[in-house]
């Protein structure tokens, strides 16, 4: 009996050794390192790291800037605001494109002092990461009565200037909705030719959309984009303008149950029912 009390005893003395060990170490291990300085009134301050904040962040909820959600990319964000991904690239100092991050503020309408210099801008410098700088401006002309007026810019194309015709004429499979179908699908044959609908400017070609396949995006004036989606062949380049009724691709089936031409009519970002648009078969 007095051998196993000595046990029991020796067994408690050991454990009690070990718990105070354990405790100690806990302290020591656990405890975060933190960066310590002491202010001007002798208080010893944590000092918490800074975190990067993310680009643009200070036009955060202000007009003309769109901060980036989870699952953006910068080509549906310029569908959905009536841009191009590059203009919107080099208004916002995105170095890269292809590469955007949840809270990002982008800019999405062009600054105003800079809106004629900004058409001119190459684009291409985007692609690069790096951006363009402005030519330097023309000398000053000698003043005369001829140089000094003062002419009026041209007018931006208003929506009755449209004319618009049909991308394809094959049938209407499926009509506009504002939930399920954003514009209107258009049966055919692999290979049938895809006509620009009106006048303009190629401002996006790709696959990069989820759920459009082989892509092109055209803009028409400062309101106005038309889409064309799950293309066979893309016979057009970014920045090329082209004429109403020109062939820009071809009919086919990419990221699509069938071949058909998706049409979308995009008014300052926001899809409308082309059959408003369209004439008259």
């Amino acid at each position: 009996m007095t051998v196993l009390k000595r046990r029991l005893g020796l067994s408690l003395a050991v454990t009690c050794v070990l718990l105070t060990l354990v405790a100690c170490g806990s302290r020591s291990i656990n405890r975060a390192p933190v960066e310590e300085r002491v202010t001007r009134a002798g208080d010893v301050i944590g000092v918490v790291p800074s975190v990067k904040p993310p680009q643009g962040f200070e036009h955060a909820g202000k007009p003309g800037y769109y901060t980036v959600k989870p699952g953006d990319t910068l080509t549906r964000i310029a569908l959905e605001n009536g841009q191009s991904p590059r203009d919107i690239a080099l208004w916002s100092q995105v170095e890269n494109p292809n590469r955007i991050e949840v809270g990002q503020v982008l800019r999405v309408v062009p600054p105003v002092s800079q809106e004629v210099q900004v058409q001119a801008v190459s684009r291409a410098s985007v692609s690069t990461g790096t951006l363009a700088q402005p030519a330097a401006p023309a000398p000053a002309l000698a003043s005369t009565p001829a140089a000094s007026e003062t002419r009026p810019a041209p007018a931006a194309a208003s929506e009755s200037d449209i004319n618009w015709i049909w991308p394809t004429n094959g049938p209407v499979l499926a009509g506009f909705d504002d939930v399920k179908n954003k514009g209107i699908d258009i049966g055919g044959t692999a290979g049938e030719p895809v006509l620009a609908a009106a006048d303009g400017r190629v401002v996006y070609v790709g696959a990069g959309l989820r759920g459009y396949g082989n892509l092109i995006i055209l803009k028409h004036n400062n309101v106005y984009l038309t889409a064309y989606a799950h293309n066979q062949t893309l016979l057009v380049k970014e920045d090329q303008s082209v004429l109403k009724g020109q062939k820009i691709a071809e009919m086919g089936n990419s990221d699509a149950d069938r071949v058909k031409l998706h049409f979308e009519v995009r008014r300052q970002g926001k899809p409308v029912d082309p059959a408003k648009y369209l004439p008259a078969r």
